[in-house]
């Protein structure tokens, strides 16, 4: 049985947004922009790796959604294992959180919502309401 290539599934899907660049990740993979500027990637073992502001990053690791980045954990990067298929819809709808945050566009149809119920409010949060 053949595996599964996550950054060709999540490319199927993120490329179809629009203003979306996809090009060669320079430590393998895929990797994903929009005005210049990087929504995420996909490495060829099955991590995403997206950039988020550092208390956005602590409430979607609180939520369970993504972990800290392995060799960035206080910073901003965020990491989603990739290890099968049910894991894909979580990363996605992770990608298009960044790429409505990036943009300013909300797009219509998906689970944005329901990764964090108010971004904007969590993002708001001062440092002390912010768990370590």
């Amino acid at each position: 049985m053949g595996t599964i290539d996550f950054g060709a599934v999540i490319a199927g899907v993120v490329g179809q947004w629009e203003g979306v660049e996809i090009s060669p990740h320079r430590f393998g993979g895929v990797e994903f922009r929009v005005g210049g500027r990087e929504i995420g990637h996909v490495h060829v073992g099955g991590v995403a790796d997206l950039l988020v502001p550092v208390r956005l990053r602590r409430d979607l690791v609180a939520a369970g959604r993504a972990m800290a980045h392995h060799t960035l954990p206080h910073s901003g990067w965020i990491s989603v294992r990739l290890r099968s298929e049910h894991d894909v819809p979580n990363a996605i709808a992770l990608f298009r959180l960044n790429y409505e945050r990036l943009t300013g566009v909300v797009m219509k149809k998906g689970p944005t919502s329901q990764i964090l119920p108010n971004v904007t409010l969590l993002a708001d949060r001062s440092i002390d309401d912010l768990p370590a």
